[in-house]
């Protein structure tokens, strides 16, 4: 009797499939990711060294004293609630949101009434925010 010799076939791994599913896998991620930038705002935060005052005549300030108190442009609110801050910010601005806005934080005051102040001019469609400092004594 004649026996064949068995055939050994080649082991061969098809990476095709996996290359499809790694594709579809990228091309549904660029579709599906959004680009855009929210909540995102342009902060000049000049040195506490010395930038001197710049007078604009048509800025909007806000003060924030060491107790959380908000003022704008030299007026106390009633409230420290964002509604009354927004109304507030709205008014001094008189809609328009392209005038710098300026917030002048007391040095011990908490961070958050200074985020309540970013956050709600944000909001509002401020771009050009400053926190302002004061210039040690001595120092030019």
């Amino acid at each position: 009797m004649k026996f064949r010799k068995p055939q050994v076939e080649e082991i061969s791994i098809n990476l095709t499939p996996m290359i499809d599913c790694l594709l579809f896998l990228v091309v549904f991620l660029l579709i599906s990711t959004s680009f855009n930038k929210y909540s995102r705002l342009n902060l000049v935060l000049p040195q506490a060294t010395g930038v001197p005052d710049v007078h604009r005549p048509r800025k909007v300030e806000v003060g924030v004293d060491q107790n959380g108190a908000y003022m704008v442009n030299g007026k106390s609110l009633a409230s420290n609630s964002e509604d009354d801050l927004r109304t507030a910010i709205e008014t001094a601005s008189q809609g328009d949101h392209s005038r710098p806005l300026v917030i002048a934080a007391d040095g011990r005051t908490s961070h958050q009434s200074v985020v309540r102040v970013m956050d709600v001019s944000g909001k509002l469609g401020f771009i050009n925010i400053n926190i302002s400092t004061r210039m040690p004594v001595g120092s030019k």
